[in-house]
């Protein structure tokens, strides 16, 4: 199955720029979306084949993520089921028979970390939602994760210590989400490759190709041999971000935790 995961910075601005002619090309079986900025009739898309489930922020114009998927779910839930968290359209989860997927926009710390603590509270809560469920069945995670986890992952790792996306409490959340049971999978196909996934508007960064590597898929360990392709689509515009993708065989029947 193919996974594709694309934060789009604003969706309706996403589809003057050629969102639909990436989306049908790349052909995925579960198509992903953060940063939808949208509230709930400001879009129609027209899909064939595809499932839509969209989850916005309160907040008009913010945040947001959207799911389209050729595979329609037993269930859907929004949100990670902490109140004070739950207001900015952040996770989508999706059940299927053998495993769940999820799309997740993570809170950004913003300049000078001022909102560092709610981004450690989700973090926190969204750790152990996911273990909840890796003890049910294995777990598929993606999306804008606002996260460089190592130096590799970013251009000017120095320069950057202790910024937002790169500050040590982030990193550490991130290193206790791998040590719980998962699998950052881009790093695990390409222990030792650097390419980014996000670039700043500013200073011709994308033409520069100065960047950070903060859209992920991760998924649970038992998943790793399923891992079949990777790819992190630099030559895709529209966003100052770039689609990742995954592909993985789920064809066979998985081990569940004991």
């Amino acid at each position: 199955m193919r996974f594709l995961s694309w934060n789009v910075n604003g969706l309706r601005a996403c589809v003057e720029k050629g969102f639909l002619d990436q989306f049908h090309s790349l052909d995925a079986d579960f198509f992903s979306l953060q940063e939808t900025k949208m509230q709930p009739g400001q879009l129609t898309l027209d899909l064939p084949g595809y499932e839509q489930f969209w989850y916005s922020a309160e907040k008009k114009g913010y945040s947001g993520t959207a799911v389209f998927t050729k595979h329609k779910p037993l269930s859907v839930r929004c949100g990670v089921g902490v109140e004070e968290l739950d207001h900015e359209g952040r996770l989508i989860t999706l059940e299927y028979e053998n495993f769940y997927l999820l799309t997740c926009y993570t809170p950004n710390a913003q300049d000078g970390l001022k909102r560092i603590d709610f981004r450690m509270r989700w973090e926190d809560a969204l750790r152990e939602y996911m273990k909840q469920l890796d003890a049910v069945k294995p777990v598929i995670y993606c999306g804008d994760l606002n996260v460089a986890h190592e130096e590799i992952d970013l251009k000017n790792p120095k320069t950057n210590r202790g910024n937002a996306g790169f500050s040590d409490e982030e990193r550490g959340k991130f290193s206790e989400l791998l040590a719980a049971g998962f699998t950052d999978t881009w790093r695990f196909q390409h222990p030792d490759a650097a390419e980014y996934s996000w670039w700043s508007y500013r200073f011709h960064a994308r033409e520069k190709n100065v960047g950070w590597r903060i859209d992920y898929f991760v998924v649970s360990d038992r998943l790793r041999d399923r891992i079949r392709e990777t790819k992190i689509h630099q030559e895709i515009f529209g966003s100052d971000h770039c689609p990742v993708e995954l592909v993985i065989d789920l064809s066979a029947p998985i081990q569940n935790l004991p």
